[in-house]
């Protein structure tokens, strides 16, 4: 028994990285079909007032050559699911950063996208 606590307790920092790692990618956002559209300036052709701004933020482990459209596309979806939740008609001005870390051996890379909120008149 004792063994098996020395084990662990040696190894846990390792075994709790392992699961992250394994588990880098698991973040979901529950995307609705109804949710507000992305627009650019050019698309703008109503007055509008500004509801907030929306900040989202991810972490995953790997590289920067691992992230892939898919994860820009996560960033879109978190701000048109934000933008749902505090009633706003369309999100202008989306920005995505990436950060790159190390995390002891393992790349991580935090995402964060922020966006306007608004609501036309």
């Amino acid at each position: 028994m004792n063994a098996t606590k020395r084990l662990l307790k040696n190894h846990l920092a390792l075994l709790l990285l392992l699961s992250a790692v394994l588990c880098g990618g698991c973040t979901h956002v529950a995307y609705r079909r109804d949710a507000p559209p992305i627009l650019t300036q050019e698309e703008l052709l109503r007055p509008y007032q500004k509801v907030g701004t929306i900040e989202v933020h991810r972490v995953r482990y790997g590289a920067r050559e691992d992230l892939t459209p898919a994860d820009y596309n996560w960033a879109n979806d978190a701000l048109r699911a934000e933008a749902a939740k505090i009633g706003a008609d369309a999100v202008i001005l989306p920005e995505v950063k990436v950060e790159m870390d190390t995390f002891i051996f393992f790349p991580k890379s935090e995402m964060t996208a922020r966006g306007t909120a608004i609501k036309f008149r």
